[in-house]
């Protein structure tokens, strides 16, 4: 294990690894992701695939254009699943790797993540929020504004967003917090409403909520991908995390071999300058 504040610091992911074979949004073979991870030297990492919708209505848009069913969804997350704990075994002796499953929240998903936990024995689950209120709003710069219309403007937005959140943290208590202030994401002034008082007040209290339950907050880096000046999420939230005590790991969130391990390097920096401890604790799984 690698010493607080040491040189070298083991290359980990908390949230990483959607492949094309299992996301309509992504693309190469689980295993070739997989084999990229050990070829960079990582030491575990976690695959978070999706989970599958609970009705046609909460398709992603590339699901529904592509015409897939959340019967063949379900499916296919089966699969994942299946080939999740094969490549687990087959490559046991060069990378510790987790079958885990990133979230959605909208109206009947938590009972359903509940459901797909104890059917699937999953490893870990990554609470993440997409939809706020039941509108998606990371898909597009349009749909954004679509989410933030339906709110009645951007500090409703924000504010149900992290209300949304809270309640899945007190409700479902994930392993790993997914890309905490994704609600950020094509909001260029996102400094400004993330300092408002009334989104302040929400999000120490959301952090208050996550130390007291003990859980790993992920430090995701795939907004460097998409064109931001920091990972999610923003540098005083994460001060204040440290502030907390709580544990926070690296993400790639990589989707494709383009992306794996991409700007993993700026998250172990900025984590090490904050003082975080960097011998990171993997969530609590099988493997």
């Amino acid at each position: 294990m690698t010493r607080k504040g040491a040189s070298h610091v083991e290359l980990v992911s908390a949230h990483g690894g959607h492949s094309g074979q299992f996301c309509q949004h992504a693309t190469d073979t689980l295993e070739d992701i997989i084999l990229a991870y050990i070829r960079k030297g990582f030491s575990w990492v976690g695959i978070t695939e999706h989970m599958p919708p609970t009705e046609d209505r909460w398709r992603y848009r590339d699901e529904q254009e592509a015409g897939l069913s959340a019967r063949f969804l379900y499916d296919r997350f089966a699969d994942y699943m299946i080939e999740c704990r094969r490549l687990q075994e087959k490559y046991r002796s060069s990378l510790r790797m987790f079958a885990g499953m990133e979230t959605e929240i909208y109206p009947g998903a938590t009972d359903y993540i509940r459901q797909l936990r104890r059917e699937f024995s999953i490893d870990y689950i990554v609470g993440s929020i997409h939809h706020v209120d039941g509108v998606n709003f990371d898909g597009s710069a349009m749909e954004y504004e679509t989410a933030v219309n339906a709110s009645g403007g951007v500090i409703p937005f924000y504010t149900r967003y992290f209300d949304i959140q809270y309640e899945m943290l007190q409700e479902l208590k994930p392993d790993v917090v997914g890309h905490f202030d994704l609600v950020r994401l094509f909001d260029p002034d996102y400094g400004e409403h993330l300092s408002h008082p009334d989104i302040r007040s929400r999000i120490e209290r959301n952090l208050k909520l996550v130390s007291g339950l003990g859980l790993i907050l992920d430090v995701n880096v795939r907004a460097l991908v998409k064109g931001a000046g920091e990972p999610y999420p923003t540098r005083w939230i994460l001060e204040q995390a440290g502030a907390l005590g709580i544990a926070a790991v690296p993400g790639d969130d990589s989707h494709g071999l383009d992306t794996v391990g991409l700007h993993i390097e700026t998250a172990v920096g900025m984590l090490a300058e904050l003082g975080f401890d960097t011998r990171w604790q993997p969530p609590a799984g099988r493997p």
